[in-house]
């Protein structure tokens, strides 16, 4: 494939790791950001401390405030902001393309209040002919490993199939490798709903409890995630690949999950302010948790993990008793989908 001009919005950690993925891969990279000295830090110094403390990028790099001319002649954008601010970064994008791109995104979350998915929130701002069908690129990946070329393997799902395979080819290569799939509810609801699971899993280890509970919490997590994505129109299968079971496991077992973290300071008897304030990142499980207990009520799927953690987080219910009340639940079949 010829070099490609690639447009990542957001200069957060994901957005840089997946910047240096694609310049290591030959094309041209431009990071557009709206503090002006992160972006100044990043042309300057080639350095974006606030995510990586020692890691120097390739000059090449180069990063935008001006988002007009971060998209001048593109071939692709790639969204990698924090999805309560997703629309409104979208809005600006329809504002001044001026040519059909390649259309990606990169973040986990659903848009709180709407409950929709990212690719939705994409679809609605952005005219049809300004861009391709979504891609979404997700899987298990922590940027801390992908930024050191540690070995990552993911999903692209678009519902085209040519789009999704467009981003396999621009971002695979001996240490990052994509995976395509057609099924791009399942991806994008897998990527937004296992970040409440981490949650979860991080209070369990707050408060002491071992790999059993660990393990259970992961699977029986999986179990919900996966009977409200069937309801939204996935393909179940999905929920064992890469995007589903993969990113559970990679985000509910390890500490550089923000979630995870999130979660366990949460089961030491943490206040959410204040671990949400020293975390100095968005903490995506936590707005997720709410859309959806909300989403769950209004469809009628029996999620008992994710309503136990709302009910903890918003409605101020104790860890302990949230856990008492799920191991009380009525009793179920194992491969029960309602």
């Amino acid at each position: 494939m010829h070099t490609q001009k690639i447009a990542i919005l957001g200069p957060g950690s994901w957005g840089t790791a997946l910047a240096q993925v694609l310049n290591d891969n030959g094309h041209e990279v431009r990071i557009w950001g709206n503090l002006p000295e992160q972006i100044q830090e990043i042309n300057q110094h080639h350095t974006n401390q606030h995510y990586f403390k020692d890691l120097i990028l390739d000059e090449k790099i180069t990063a935008y405030l001006d988002l007009k001319e971060a998209l001048d002649q593109v071939d692709a954008v790639l969204f990698v902001v924090p999805t309560k601010v997703t629309r409104l970064v979208a809005k600006q994008v329809a504002q001044v393309l001026d040519h059909k791109v390649t259309l990606m995104h990169a973040s986990k979350g659903l848009e709180p209040d709407t409950h929709k998915r990212i690719s939705e929130i994409l679809e609605e701002e952005i005219p049809e002919k300004l861009r391709s069908e979504i891609v979404v690129v997700s899987g298990p990946s922590h940027a801390e490993e992908a930024i050191v070329r540690d070995i990552t393997l993911i999903t692209a799902a678009s519902k085209d199939l040519h789009s999704a395979k467009y981003a396999q080819e621009i971002f695979s290569n001996h240490y990052f490798r994509l995976y395509t799939n057609t099924d791009i509810i399942g991806v994008e609801t897998a990527g937004a709903l296992k970040n409440i699971i981490a949650v979860g899993t991080g209070v369990l280890h707050g408060l002491g409890y071992g790999d059993n509970a660990k393990a259970a919490i992961i699977t029986r997590g999986l179990a919900e995630i996966t009977r409200l994505g069937v309801k939204l129109g996935a393909n179940p299968l999905t929920y064992s690949g890469l995007s589903g079971v993969g990113d559970l496991i990679v985000t509910g077992t390890s500490v550089h999950s923000r979630n995870w973290r999130a979660g366990d300071a949460l089961g030491r008897g943490e206040k959410l302010s204040d671990i949400e304030a020293n975390m100095g990142m968005v903490i995506e499980g936590i707005s997720t948790t709410k859309a959806a207990y909300e989403l769950a009520k209004e469809l009628d799927v029996y999620m008992p993990i994710t309503q136990a953690i709302y009910q903890v987080i918003y409605e101020n219910q104790a860890i302990k008793e949230a856990i008492r009340d799920m191991m009380n639940n009525e009793f179920k079949a194992e491969n029960e989908w309602s």
